[in-house]
């Protein structure tokens, strides 16, 4: 599907956003390895949620989805039964990855393939700390999916993060639930920690003591409620361009603003965007609050070391927001975007290229001059659901139209975008 975009002014009015994807793929997860039912409300029914959804259906774990409303049946931390066929994860690779960790220790063998885009995404980094534990993983494909794993039984281990990444950790930590002992993750940088909050809720073991996380087995998990806050990685695109489209005023509701996920809020913050935290509260040890955002005059930043891992997803809309400031914006130490969807270095330079604008790819980053002209134009998405939305935004201060190629790609994580942002 192609998607035309017109630039305007004027944002306005209040919206909510679809629930986080991070919370809502492990209250599936956690669900079904817990006892008794798990009720979760606000559920992303993106694509990649659902793959999570359709991988623990083929486990034997019953699953009903009403709309936003999913209810898992669990069946206890030994109550996955072998699957019949291999486990398709599609897009995402929080479900390959996290899941890999659950299925390392059960007592049958299984197989996990997802779609081109997965095909080409590192699993070594999660095949290595599991394999020290004991787990058995084979890749035909030299470090990459499919994957087969055979279940074996697992020990404890410590082991220090080498990148700042959630979904090996977690990765770590659900195998970890099944070991003896206790396993010790170091991790020198901090990455977001839905999974040790929503573990405990459901009856886990996990501290962490200035970056020294300890996990210890449990005999059992028990089945919660669970409500979903708005998506800050979706909130970034109506924060961006509420930022830098003239004469708008926009307030986002109910949006997840864990700490280990705020980094987009203090990048905006720090370039002088109005960004006002409103109506704070908690939900299930999750904080969260309203965010309002007003057109502001945007100064340059530079973005490097703890604070990338805090807002890794949301920097090609950041790229967006930098392009309208005053003065030059540098991002370092985000290597990590080169093997996401697509190279999202790579991706948003050429795209926003297309657009009359340039930014300079750097090994680790980019350098992006502010005050460049968009334009409009014709780009494509690279089927990368975050490259499709940072183009629309780009396209709302262009000089006209711009399409969009391969624009439905949003439907990974946020179905209707493209009508929230006709809303307002």
């Amino acid at each position: 599907m192609d998607k035309t975009i017109n630039a305007r002014t004027g944002l306005k009015g209040s919206i909510r956003i679809p629930g986080d994807k991070s919370i809502s793929h492990r209250a599936v997860m956690f669900g079904s390895l817990a006892k008794g039912d798990t009720n979760i409300t606000g559920f992303l029914t993106g694509d990649d949620c659902m793959s999570t959804i359709s991988c623990f259906r083929k486990l034997g774990i019953d699953i009903e989805v009403v709309g936003d409303r999913v209810t898992v049946h669990g069946k206890g931390i030994k109550g996955l039964s072998a699957p019949s066929e291999a486990l398709d994860v599609g897009n995402s690779g929080t479900t390959i990855r996290l899941i890999s960790g659950i299925l390392a220790a059960q007592p049958f063998d299984c197989v996990l393939n997802g779609d081109a885009s997965i095909r080409k995404r590192p699993m070594k980094r999660i095949i290595d700390p599991l394999s020290q534990m004991g787990a058995d993983i084979e890749s035909t494909n030299c470090g990459y999916a499919p994957l087969t794993i055979h279940g074996k039984k697992l020990k404890a281990i410590e082991y220090t993060m080498p990148v700042a990444s959630a979904q090996v950790k977690s990765s770590i930590l659900l195998a970890s639930l099944f070991t003896e002992g206790k396993t010790v993750i170091n991790e020198p940088v901090a990455s977001r920690d839905h999974t040790e909050i929503m573990l405990n809720y459901f009856g886990a073991d996990i501290k962490n003591n200035n970056g020294v996380i300890t996990s210890a087995p449990v005999e059992e998990l028990y089945g919660k409620d669970i409500e979903v806050p708005g998506d800050i990685s979706s909130a970034a695109f109506f924060m961006a361009a509420g930022l830098i489209v003239p004469n708008s005023h926009i307030i986002i509701k109910n949006v997840g603003i864990n700490p280990t996920r705020t980094g987009i809020i203090d990048a905006f913050k720090s370039m002088g965007g109005f960004v006002n935290i409103i109506n704070e509260r908690s939900s299930g040890g999750e904080p969260v609050a309203d965010i309002e955002v007003k057109t502001s005059r945007l100064k340059a930043t530079t973005l490097e070391g703890s604070i990338i891992p805090r807002m890794i997803d949301e920097i090609p809309v950041f790229a967006v927001a930098a392009l309208c400031a005053e003065g030059t914006t540098v991002v370092r130490n985000a290597e990590e975007l080169k093997v996401k969807e697509s190279n999202r270095i790579a991706t948003m330079s050429e795209e926003l290229g297309k657009l009359g604008v340039k930014i300079e790819e750097t090994d680790d980053g980019m350098i992006i001059e502010g005050g460049q002209k968009i334009k409009s134009g014709t780009v494509y998405s690279h089927l990368d659901h975050r490259v499709a939305m940072s183009c629309a935004v780009a396209a709302l201060v262009g000089n006209g139209t711009t399409t969009i190629t391969d624009a439905d790609c949003v439907g990974i994580s946020f179905p209707d975008f493209y009508e929230k942002l006709e809303s307002l």
